[in-house]
């Protein structure tokens, strides 16, 4: 049996690993880059890095910026975004099944994110998830933010479960970072947002999964071949 199968828990990084997010945050990017007289981005282009967040869309966007620029169009991003976070966002297709086995195999799942709150509440109640998750932890649950294990260590409190029977899955090396100092076993969504200068081969990941029905897969105790280090 995989080390997977034997997970008691299994904890989500949010953007580019549960949810597919990256239309609304795009076009929240692009709605502001028009309001700023400026042209708007490939969507593939910008996928890459919505995984980096809010600020890591502006660096995309408008590149280096003075503090006061950069917080009054973080500001009007959010603005922008939250108007619209549950239009186009759903779950990476074949996560739902895996969210149904987990709950059916007895597991507990939850979230994880750097997401702030005041995005990642609402955006899961859109969805109707909220309620399904064990936990949820967000940028500013805790003093630190991932690669920082702090996150993850608050979340393993909440739900009563130990690092070493937890899977975390994420789609940047910070969380694989996260995980690892945690003492997680951690996965890869290579299916995620990882811009073309990353190499996720080379993250310290326990396995890697190109779609969610691998990682049922890995539940279930039978990983497809190629997807382990």
């Amino acid at each position: 049996m995989s080390a997977a199968a034997q997970s008691a828990a299994v904890l989500f990084d949010l953007d580019g690993t549960l949810l597919d997010t990256a239309p609304d945050m795009v076009a929240a990017l692009n709605q502001l880059r028009r309001e700023e007289s400026c042209a708007p981005l490939p969507y593939a282009a910008a996928r890459a890095y919505v995984s980096h967040g809010v600020l890591g869309l502006l660096n995309l966007g408008f590149g280096q910026l003075e503090a006061t620029q950069r917080d009054t169009l973080r500001q009007r991003f959010i603005e922008i975004y939250s108007a619209r976070l549950t239009r186009e966002t759903r779950l990476f297709d074949g996560m739902e099944d895996v969210l149904r086995f987990i709950e059916n195999s007895g597991r507990l799942w939850g979230v994880v994110t750097n997401k702030p709150t005041l995005l990642t509440e609402p955006l899961l109640e859109g969805l109707g998830l909220r309620e399904r998750c064990a936990c949820v932890v967000c940028g500013d649950t805790t003093p630190h933010r991932k690669p920082h294990p702090g996150p993850l260590l608050y979340a393993l409190e909440r739900i009563g479960v130990s690092s070493a029977d937890t899977l975390y899955v994420g789609d940047a090396e910070r969380d694989i970072a996260a995980g690892r100092a945690a003492g997680t076993l951690t996965a890869t969504a290579l299916y995620g947002y990882i811009p073309p200068d990353e190499a996720p081969g080379e993250w310290p990941a326990d396995f890697r999964i190109r779609a969610p029905i691998e990682l049922l897969h890995a539940l279930a105790g039978s990983p497809p071949q190629g997807t382990t280090r």
